[in-house]
């Protein structure tokens, strides 16, 4: 047989395979295209019910009309609600919280995290693991021996920690530290190992090692962190429902709930107006930082 007679023979081989695996990548992008669209539904209905029944008066909800449609717009829950002084006592109370929270999370997570990844030691390894699995435990199964802490406290010390705004300063630690030092450490380990050895051959100490060199290399990890620990704090609402009863304490999911709803009378303009309002910072922040969040976790949990 020819040279000729071969390739001719070879070209529709290949011109089929290659069709095949068009055809096969056709249809996982049809595929894959369905399911995001089906994601895409499935978490945007909610946000976009909250925000149509917010758009709405109170007289239109109650009205057995068309849930998904506004006939008569209006900003007036938007208005109300942010000229009242409870809900910005509220809005106060969870932007002091989470930004204090934040900052402590960070003074204790970082440091230990360092520690824990780079400064080897008897028990470093079981620790770490520790501090992860403190993180598992929910705060379903602490609040009750923390209250009784609290009280115990009250008796022997005479000092009210309960239905305090700034209690919550020293519960949401205790969320937020075990999971953002796993978070480190993974990071941490994913930095190789010759920048501190410079550093120390160099003559930095471990403090300069960590401010000027691990810090600025592991900004991905650290925002991720950041995010995180602020969403929780300002996202916790068991803890303040049970630490916090007066009103000029509460922060702002419990703030929403206790003073919208009275009785059996939900005021469900105003509470999918407070919801709104209540997840855009969040959301803001996750819109700008979402790409360092992804690296963060992603070093993580994959390294270590």
């Amino acid at each position: 047989m020819t040279a000729s007679g071969i390739t001719a023979q070879s070209t529709p081989a290949r011109r089929g395979k290659s069709g095949s695996i068009s055809r096969d990548r056709r249809w996982a992008l049809r595929w894959s295209y369905f399911f995001l669209a089906l994601f895409a539904i499935f978490f945007l209905m909610p946000p976009l019910y909250m925000l149509i029944t917010a758009l709405k008066t109170s007289a239109e909800i109650s009205a057995a009309i068309n849930p998904w449609w506004v006939y008569h717009p209006t900003l007036g829950n938007f208005l109300e609600l942010l000229s009242s002084p409870q809900y910005l006592i509220f809005f106060r109370n969870s932007a002091l919280v989470s930004l204090i929270v934040v900052a402590v999370t960070m003074l204790i997570s970082v440091p230990a995290a360092f520690a824990l990844a780079r400064m080897r030691f008897w028990g470093s390894v079981a620790l770490a693991t520790g501090v992860f699995l403190t993180y598992l435990i929910p705060e379903t199964l602490l609040f009750i021996p923390l209250f009784k802490m609290f009280a115990l406290f009250n008796e022997w010390t005479d000092i009210q920690l309960i239905n305090r705004w700034w209690v919550l300063l020293l519960l949401y630690p205790t969320l937020t530290v075990p999971f953002c030092t796993w978070i480190m450490i993974g990071y941490f380990a994913s930095i190789p190992k010759e920048l501190d050895e410079a550093a120390i051959i160099d003559g930095a100490s471990w403090f300069q090692t960590l401010t000027r060199i691990f810090i600025p290399v592991a900004l991905p990890g650290l925002i991720a962190a950041t995010i995180f620990a602020f969403t929780v704090s300002w996202a916790q609402f068991l803890y303040p429902l049970v630490f916090t009863t007066s009103t000029d304490q509460l922060v702002l999911p419990v703030g929403i709930i206790t003073s919208l709803i009275k009785g059996d009378v939900f005021n469900w303009g105003q509470i999918m107006t407070g919801a709104l309002l209540g997840a855009a910072p969040p959301l803001i922040i996750y819109a700008f930082l979402m790409d360092y969040y992804i690296a963060g976790l992603t070093a993580g949990a994959t390294k270590g």
